[in-house]
């Protein structure tokens, strides 16, 4: 007879926990509440825009990272590239706001002109080596590219992107083709 007693007393306490339990999560009364139309497509949207976010970032951090190596690589350049470096950490930071965590980019230290320069690494992942050409004009025309890149990458991007958004990465494309024609084209001039 014991037995049957505790046995009573666990299933009526499983029952009165779940009972409890099952209050605690269903406002509705053990109904579980689906999400509207209008809400799943909400949540949908702020997904995409993250992802879009997280994306635009990371373009901007990888060219970011080339500025640090390039610099590393070739420091006599650094007169020339340290204002469009400083702008492309803007435009970083900026396109993270509202929604994605941006980390600081580290600067390379190398002692040779022609080793390559470690990337940031993400998430515990080793680093990636960022090459940079000896020469200092090709190094530049990798620069140039890889902003041309950028720009072409984000310039993409605003066909998806909320309109206030779209406004943002419409500038950085700019700056990022400006960049390029600096780098490039406007040494020249």
């Amino acid at each position: 007879m014991r037995t049957t007693g505790r046995r009573a007393l666990l299933v009526a306490g499983a029952a009165a926990g779940a009972t409890a339990l099952a209050g605690c999560t269903s406002p509705s009364g053990g109904q579980v509440r689906r999400p509207s139309a209008t809400e799943r497509e909400a949540e949908r949207v702020a997904r995409a825009e993250a992802a879009l976010r997280l994306r635009s970032v990371t373009a901007a951090r990888g060219l970011l990272e080339r500025y640090d190596a390039t610099l590393a690589a070739h420091p006599a350049l650094a007169p020339r590239l340290t204002p469009l470096r400083r702008a492309v950490a803007a435009h970083m930071k900026a396109l993270g706001e509202g929604g994605t965590t941006v980390g600081p980019a580290t600067a390379a230290t190398t002692s040779t002109p022609s080793a390559p320069a470690s990337a940031t690494p993400k998430s515990g992942a080793s680093p990636t080596p960022v090459r940079v050409a000896a020469e200092p004009r090709a190094a530049l025309k990798e620069l140039a590219a890889a902003e041309r890149t950028a720009s072409d990458g984000h310039t993409a991007a605003l066909l998806t992107a909320p309109p206030e958004y779209a406004r943002l990465l419409a500038s950085v494309a700019a700056s990022g083709a400006a960049h390029a024609y600096l780098l490039t084209e406007g040494a020249r001039a």
